[in-house]
């Protein structure tokens, strides 16, 4: 019989996720925290509806009706504000999937303007790459490079910020190496601290192996 996933609750962990966190050390050896590691949610919060695979990933399966991004609250966000930081998780998606890494938001209710996303989109074969393009800052650059995998493949993405500096690597390529405060539009801001986040596009999309390190 196959495994059925479990439902994450928002703000709330699975019996088993809390004895898991009881035994498990809080942070990596290399200096990571481990955020989602296939069983403790504790570092997680979230209104939508994610759900734990039996390989350890977490999976968001969209509800009927919902569509876009605009649902902020259904993002995955991680409970604390991070200056500077090195965050490594690994990510796949299906043919057309969509989602984004946000980071620096200094307002949940509205990431899109007080914080900056990475662009996690479908390009696999494309050539013209562009802001929005998988790797891309939103409204800010394009990525140097096109390292996406085929649709149903996991990708790694390492995205390391120290003061306005933002380097982004995905799949051993690097596809940023910027600085925000020259590049950013003119009329946004770069907060000093704030929140990451993952996006729920409303799409199905998977993660795994969440870990943060600040700098």
């Amino acid at each position: 019989m196959k495994d059925r996933p479990l439902i994450l609750i928002p703000f709330a962990l699975s019996a088993f996720a809390v004895g898991f966190l009881s035994l498990r050390a809080a942070d990596d050896d290399d200096g990571f925290t481990t955020i989602f590691d296939g069983k403790d949610l504790s570092k997680i919060e979230t209104e939508g509806n994610w759900s734990i695979e039996s390989d350890g990933s977490l999976h968001l399966v969209p509800r009927p009706g919902e569509k876009g991004w605009q649902r902020y609250g259904s993002y995955i966000w991680l409970k604390d504000d991070y200056e500077d930081f090195v965050f490594d998780f690994e990510y796949k998606h299906e043919e057309g999937g969509n989602s984004g890494f946000y980071f620096r938001v200094a307002d949940k209710a509205d990431p899109v303007a007080s914080g900056f996303e990475v662009q996690i989109l479908d390009c696999w074969g494309k050539e013209e790459l562009g802001p929005h393009d998988l790797g891309g800052v939103i409204k800010t650059a394009g990525p140097l490079v096109n390292a996406a995998k085929k649709p149903g493949e996991w990708n790694r993405m390492i995205v390391t910020l120290k003061g306005s500096h933002l380097k982004v690597e995905l799949n051993g390529k690097t596809v940023q190496d910027v600085d925000l405060a020259e590049a950013k539009p003119k009329d946004k801001e770069l907060a000093s601290t704030g929140r990451i986040s993952i996006q729920d596009h409303g799409l199905p999309f998977w993660v795994r192996n969440l870990r943060v390190k600040r700098l």
